[in-house]
């Protein structure tokens, strides 16, 4: 499954790059994130990888995020393996002028086991999710400016 979400923000490129790059700021703005733990590489750093764990309605989602491309402010890409699950996002932040910025994020899901069910029949409810989260950093970020 393949979607690409885009939103603007009400601020700079290089402030918005400043909050999203930050990885203390995940807590502010991804509802549900309880750990983020580094494993290997420099964390938030191309080839790195982390655990992240989410409560998700009383239950632990575990994964773990491989920074593929950190090239900010251009892009930012990276893995999420779950449990059956595997998803690549890219990132992109592009000016839209002085203070507006268009956050670009392109997904693709391969799901296996029991998920490719979940996959087909709820297709539509992860870029609604992936929006979702996008707002609460635009939310985030635009009451940080």
């Amino acid at each position: 499954m393949k979607y690409t979400v885009d939103i603007l923000i009400k601020l700079p490129r290089n402030r918005v790059i400043e909050l999203f790059d930050n990885p203390d700021n995940m807590f502010k703005w991804q509802p549900g994130l309880k750990k983020l733990e580094p494993i290997s590489g420099e964390p938030g750093q191309s080839g790195s990888k982390s655990r992240l764990v989410y409560d998700m309605n009383g239950r632990n989602l575990e994964m773990i995020e491989t920074i593929i491309k950190h090239d900010l402010p251009e892009a930012f890409s990276a893995t999420y393996d779950a449990k059956n699950v595997h998803n690549l996002v890219v990132n992109r932040f592009t000016e839209e002028g002085e203070s507006l910025t268009r956050w670009s994020n392109e997904n693709v899901f391969e799901f296996s086991g029991f998920m490719k069910l979940v996959g087909f029949f709820m297709k539509g409810a992860f870029p609604k999710q992936t929006l979702k989260d996008m707002n609460s950093f635009k939310i985030f970020a635009e009451a940080e400016a």
